[in-house]
């Protein structure tokens, strides 16, 4: 689980800066601002699509999801 953890702190950040650094180079039309929000819409977006993800993943692999462990 800590795993995991450190795996996630480390993405999304990573992501994020990513993205934003990608975007000023690829859009250096755009403010500093309009990079940062498109950037934290990716990263809304991955997060949003992995949880959607594990979610159908649990009720896919249990029978009875709220007495399941």
């Amino acid at each position: 689980m800590l795993l995991t953890l450190a795996w996630g702190s480390l993405f999304f950040p990573g992501l994020f800066v990513l993205s934003t650094w990608w975007l000023r180079r690829a859009r250096p039309a755009w403010t500093y601002h309009d990079c940062v929000m498109i950037s934290t819409r990716v990263v809304s977006s991955a997060q949003a699509v992995l949880a959607t993800g594990s979610g159908i993943v649990i009720i896919r692999a249990c029978r009875n999801v709220v007495t399941d462990s």
